[in-house]
């Protein structure tokens, strides 16, 4: 029998408790991922997160009852897991651009799927700037120094934050080597519209924390085993990867994801964003 993958296992629990009172715990909980994984995965496969995807499908049922049936407008909300008639119109009027009685009086069926378009650059940059099979390789327990920020899943304000602390780095710090970039799963905020916002430390290598000086802080990177991949190319593009990995390889690989944190590693000089010669490895958590 095929093994159900993680997003199959997650869309399977949502469509059978639709009507419910569910959100990101409950789907994360029933796939055993972290907030932060699911979320990533939902984004790169759909383009939306959770609750986004969770609202469109119940607007969906209740568009199709809207058609479809006589029920009142009030317990077609109701039934499709709306608080309040009002909250539905609202958000029927969002998606829909008309009211639930204005679209049942037209007779439309304006559903589109979501599944994001893959353009043509996307192919492109798939075929030649990724690492389709990563390495698997078990990472040591790392101390890195480095700079703390808060960015967010939909505005990258991560190369702000590399910045500051290259600045930082070249007056006070007198470490070599590798830049990384780590993603702090365990520190999420999750807004309303389905954006989540999360914590990065940007910084280096160091053997103690004896010492830092503001604003630097320290942090220990797990050991455990990996799935390396790498990217090449702009760092426009880095979304792209990230979609490639947690949309196409992980839906077909037999690696399961750990609620460890992943994290980036530029073993080469940054000279700018976007430049064609960039290179970094990104280090995905497996059990």
């Amino acid at each position: 029998m095929k093994q159900s993958t993680p997003l199959e296992k997650a869309i399977e629990y949502i469509e059978a408790h639709l009507n419910e009172n569910i959100g990101l715990s409950d789907v994360s909980r029933e796939t055993g991922y972290s907030y932060y994984h699911m979320t990533r995965l939902f984004a790169s496969v759909l383009g939306e997160s959770v609750g986004h995807y969770i609202n469109r499908r119940r607007l969906y049922n209740a568009s199709e009852k809207l058609i479809y049936s006589d029920q009142r407008i009030i317990d077609i909300a109701l039934d499709c897991g709306f608080k309040s008639p009002e909250a539905f119109s609202r958000a029927f009027k969002t998606a829909f651009g008309c009211s639930p009685a204005g679209y049942r009086k037209a007779g439309l069926d304006l559903v589109t799927s979501a599944k994001k378009k893959l353009e043509p650059e996307d192919v492109a940059h798939i075929a030649n700037n990724i690492s389709h099979s990563p390495e698997i390789l078990i990472a040591e327990e790392q101390k890195i120094a480095g700079i703390r920020g808060t960015v967010s899943l939909f505005d990258n304000e991560i190369p702000e934050l590399w910045e500051e602390y290259l600045r930082f780095h070249k007056k006070y710090l007198k470490t070599a080597g590798a830049g990384y970039s780590i993603c702090e799963t365990k520190q999420t905020t999750y807004t309303k519209d389905g954006n989540i916002s999360f914590s990065v430390i940007i910084g280096s290598q160091v053997d103690h924390f004896d010492d830092l000086p503001y604003p630097l802080t320290g942090k220990i990177l797990s050991g455990g085993k990996y799935a390396v991949f790498t990217h090449r190319g702009t760092f426009l593009n880095l979304f792209k990867t990230y979609q490639y990995i947690y949309g196409t390889w992980l839906q077909i690989t037999k690696e399961e994801l750990d609620n460890r944190e992943d994290f980036e590693v530029y073993e080469r000089e940054v000279r700018s964003f976007d430049d064609p010669d960039n290179q970094v490895k990104i280090y995905i958590p497996i059990k």
